[in-house]
């Protein structure tokens, strides 16, 4: 395993100077742990952390310091120690990403997992990388987020009534996280569905794993899916029941590069999901 660095560089907006892993509570941008956050080093704690939040803000915190999975610890270190050639004069966040947005979502946004070079350097999911242009781009032309772009964790970045979340907190090899890698996380998902449930309307999954991952969340927490159990496509919708009322999962492409480039998923396209997850959200 690869010694995380001890050398400090700057943030690319404050300036201010970090190891690459960033370390709790040295004053990273929109960094919610401390010295004292409990940390989750196997699957049974989190778990027991995850039930024992209260608030978005101690979830995010947990989330931010969890090394229960050795291969993606060791993984998102790694990364944040080599780095991509064109980032090297900066300092990588190395750690989990946690949720992002409004406290009270109307809409929840589902992905994978972080980016190695994107969320796992900058801390914010869907943020540093192309996807994340993609994605914010549309959020804000559909009046979900107050600018189109997302490039580090203190550029001024809000989401307007939606979050957006990942099934998996820690940047995976080959963006493949291991069945036991998704369930040791999976609680952590269920601690943010259990406080953001109440408000939320429209669930969007963005890819089929984040569909499933949805529909496994609702079931968890007591809700049900219907049988059979909905199938994924862009734009398909399923009405779940839960504990809070009706919510629609709607599915959405994944805007990686692959879809992105090849013109599966198409600005168009994206802009018309939300605003379909917009008239559905009320």
């Amino acid at each position: 395993m690869m010694r995380p660095s001890d050398q400090r560089l700057p943030h690319p907006r404050t300036g201010d100077l970090f190891t690459s892993p960033v370390h709790p509570g040295d004053g990273w941008p929109g960094d919610p742990a401390t010295r004292r956050t409990a940390v989750a080093d196997t699957p049974a704690q989190v778990s027991a952390l995850a039930e024992a939040a209260g608030t978005l803000r101690q979830v995010d915190a947990c989330i931010s310091v969890c090394r229960a999975c050795p291969r993606l610890v060791q993984w998102r270190e790694d990364v944040a120690v080599t780095k991509r050639k064109s980032y090297a004069d900066q300092p990588y966040w190395g750690r989990p990403a946690p949720g992002f947005g409004a406290p009270r979502p109307r809409i929840l946004i589902v992905g994978l997992a972080p980016a190695a070079n994107g969320a796992n350097r900058t801390g914010r999911v869907f943020t540093g990388d192309r996807s994340g242009d993609f994605l914010f781009g549309s959020l804000y032309r559909s009046g979900l987020a107050n600018q189109p772009t997302a490039t580090d964790s203190a550029d001024g970045l809000e989401l307007v009534d939606a979050r957006v979340a990942a099934a998996v907190r820690c940047a995976p090899p080959g963006n493949a996280p291991t069945p036991a890698e998704r369930s040791t996380c999976a609680p952590w998902l269920d601690a943010e569905w259990r406080l953001t449930g109440p408000h939320v309307r429209v669930l969007v999954a963005l890819g089929g794993f984040a569909w499933q991952a949805a529909l496994a969340m609702v079931r968890r927490a007591g809700g049900s899916a219907g049988t059979p159990a909905p199938k994924f496509g862009h734009a398909a919708t399923a009405d779940l029941q839960t504990p809070h009322g009706q919510v629609t999962l709607l599915g959405c492409y994944h805007p990686s590069q692959q879809n992105t480039f090849t013109g599966r998923l198409t600005p168009a396209m994206m802009d018309g999901l939300f605003a379909t997850a917009l008239a559905l959200s009320g």
